[in-house]
């Protein structure tokens, strides 16, 4: 299968650099200057082959067969990478692996974090300045609890070790008792912490809460963006432009892709900027493959300048993390099947 030829030297793409603790952590200059996609919309990426795969012990009892929804900071000199696993057994889990350049990833060590026996995924990981933490944000299912699905938080001082997370604790305490919300998105500006999720129906939702109370006293929820919208929404501010992106999944003929829409204030309202197949943020027609082994861009997250919560992103130098699967993987089993692995895109804009 074309996935399995081998890894491109991703090595050769300069992704960000310096970091720290400290929650300023700059990869580039913010002065470089933008990419003209941020005016136009019209997005040109070059992808890696999958540079994450599900790991080497495929004889294990309960093999891993997808690695999927990466979220990344670079801290302390490496890369940190957080990401949903999916099992033969059907069981989620997240995985956490480290690693100092991404030739090296693949051959990483990988940790489960076994934070909870149900089901937990779509991690999204920061360092929250004012509490000098970090927060690892997901989504949980249990059970026990009311509603059972919906958004919690783990944290730690320590985020190179995987068994210092603190265990699962819900994050909106005023949820109705079968709300209809997925993938988890946290970002912040001077005054508030914000809280994105999206329905499956083409709508994307909005919470907030004072960044003295967060994590906790989450507002009602809002409507932030209606559209041909489906899942995994990311929120980030433009370093140096003074505005604000959501990149989301969208599907269309039959294939996954990103779209993306622009604000000047993370309380909307949201500008379209890439948001058809035709012209999109990430789809097959304007992403440049060597190595064929996706027609995917799904669940993915873009490189950041910082760690912290702000989400900043150099908008003169756009990298995206994403999963990725073939049309044939894709199509030729359910959902929970799929084997997807992760890619990285570099704008060629």
């Amino acid at each position: 299968m074309p996935w399995l030829a081998p890894l491109m030297a991703v090595s050769g793409i300069a992704l960000a650099a310096g970091s720290g603790a400290s929650g300023v952590a700059a990869s580039e200059p913010a002065t470089r200057q933008p990419s003209p996609a941020w005016t136009d919309g019209r997005f040109a990426w070059k992808s890696s082959g999958p540079i994450v795969d599900v790991g080497p012990d495929r004889s294990a009892p309960d093999p891993h067969i997808a690695i999927k929804d990466p979220t990344v900071v670079f801290a302390d000199g490496r890369w940190h990478v957080f990401a949903t696993v999916r099992m033969k057994s059907g069981r989620v889990d997240i995985e956490y692996l480290n690693f100092v350049s991404w030739a090296e990833a693949n051959q990483a060590p990988r940790h489960v974090l076994a934070l909870h026996s149900q089901y937990y995924c779509a991690p999204q990981v920061f360092f929250f300045s004012p509490h000098r933490r970090w927060y690892l944000i997901y989504q949980l299912a249990d059970s026990s609890r009311q509603p059972p699905f919906g958004p919690c938080f783990s944290t730690t001082r320590r985020l190179a070790d995987p068994k210092s997370w603190t265990p699962p604790q819900p994050m909106v305490t005023n949820a109705p008792a079968k709300p209809k919300w997925l993938d988890f998105w946290v970002i912040a500006d001077t005054e508030k912490a914000h809280l994105f999720y999206t329905s499956l129906d083409g709508h994307l939702w909005r919470r907030e809460t004072r960044l003295a109370d967060f994590p906790l006293g989450w507002s009602s929820q809002q409507l932030a963006l209606r559209a041909d919208l489906f899942e995994a929404s990311h929120t980030y501010r433009l370093q140096g432009l003074n505005r604000y992106l959501t990149i989301v999944e969208a599907q269309g003929k039959a294939r996954r892709y990103y779209k993306a829409y622009l604000a000047d204030r993370l309380e909307g309202p949201w500008r379209p900027l890439a948001d058809s197949i035709e012209h999109s943020f990430a789809a097959p027609a304007n992403v440049q493959l060597d190595v064929p082994w996706t027609d995917n861009f799904s669940h993915g997250e873009l490189i950041r300048a910082g760690i912290d919560e702000r989400m900043e992103i150099n908008p003169g130098r756009i990298r995206f993390l994403y999963q990725g699967a073939s049309d044939e993987e894709y199509r030729s089993t359910g959902y929970g099947g799929i084997p997807w692995r992760l890619g990285m895109l570099e704008s060629q804009r």
